[in-house]
């Protein structure tokens, strides 16, 4: 028997089409903001459900609609149960590029493989860059899948040869070739090497910085100098990619340049580097980690805790005594 077909499942069937009826007609009401509705009510719509959403959809004004569909991917972020993939694809061939966008980063956690091809179709037919970057950006989970054999490898090696293609696009704008440079590096094409190179060398810093995270992201030591270089950048965008590819890297060297980097007045920076830390590990990581764990400030308390248990975890039992408690 059906759980829906049972005195109980109706019941909580009729809820739930109340309740999402409750929230459209909520939508309607320009004096309401989209946060302020019972946003849970549109999560996992089916086919009937998403029909009304849609309908629903179609009356609102551009800015609503905008609003609405933020309001539904950072809800998403914060309520893991909450599942806006059914709107979230319909939104993929929406009139608008910024809600195509949105769409996009609102399905980043979904694996579904048959995403791959209306994403590969944004990011080879898109006419606006923005969709075509975002795009790029999502189709790396893919091939991160296929690494870990997630994925069928010929669904991963589609993607990998859409990516390349745009990536080798003279023409293609700069943070559409940023975004498939950093997809790439969840994968191993075997031209992703060459590629990392030539966007360093580049001299547009829009493409410099997308290299230094695909360097980390790599996981390949070849481009520990690189990055240590990197670890001296005024630019912040750059900094951030830097530190955050030597903890990707695990570059010992970087640690003091680390341990200074936790005094930076950019909250981002120093948690980047907080987290780098935890990643390297060591003792002297550890004695930074542990003086920072007991700070004023919250927030690098909070994580410097979170990148000591980080480093317990990849240091494993036998190693904590001499780690942790050595002079």
């Amino acid at each position: 028997m059906d759980r829906w077909s049972t005195p109980r499942g109706q019941a909580v069937a009729g809820q739930r089409q109340a309740s999402l009826q409750r929230t459209l007609l909520a939508l309607q009401d320009p004096a309401l903001p989209p946060a302020g509705v019972d946003l849970n009510a549109l999560s996992d719509l089916n086919r009937e459900q998403l029909g009304q959403f849609t309908q629903v959809w179609s009356e609102l004004g551009l800015e609503r609609r905008r609003q609405l569909l933020a309001a539904l991917v950072e809800f998403a972020e914060s309520h893991v149960d909450a599942c806006f993939t059914p709107i979230c694809r319909w939104l993929l061939d929406d009139a608008d590029p910024l809600i195509r966008t949105q769409a996009i980063e609102g399905l980043w956690e979904e694996e579904d493989v048959r995403l791959i091809s209306p994403l590969i179709r944004r990011l080879e037919q898109d006419l606006h860059p923005e969709v075509r970057a975002a795009a790029a950006a999502s189709l790396g989970r893919y091939l991160l899948l296929g690494e870990y054999d997630q994925i069928d490898a010929s669904a991963a090696h589609r993607v990998e040869r859409a990516l390349v293609a745009a990536h080798q696009m003279e023409d293609e704008d700069v943070w559409v070739r940023r975004r498939t440079l950093e997809a790439l590096a969840n994968g191993s094409a075997s031209e992703l090497t060459q590629m990392i190179r030539a966007a360093y060398q580049e001299a547009d810093e829009i493409l410099r910085i997308g290299a230094v995270f695909a360097m980390g992201r790599s996981a390949d030591p070849q481009w520990n100098r690189s990055v240590l270089a990197e670890l001296n950048a005024e630019e912040s965008a750059m900094l951030f990619e830097a530190v955050r590819a030597s903890g990707e890297l695990e570059i010992e060297e970087a640690t003091p340049e680390l341990i200074r980097l936790l005094g930076d007045e950019d909250i981002e920076i120093r948690d980047a580097a907080v987290w780098a830390l935890g990643r390297i590990g060591g003792r002297e990581a550890w004695r930074a980690l542990k003086a920072c764990s007991s700070s004023a400030d919250e927030s690098l308390a909070e994580a410097a805790q979170d990148a000591l248990a980080e480093l317990a975890f990849l240091a494993g039992d036998d190693a904590m005594p001499g780690l942790f408690f050595q002079a």
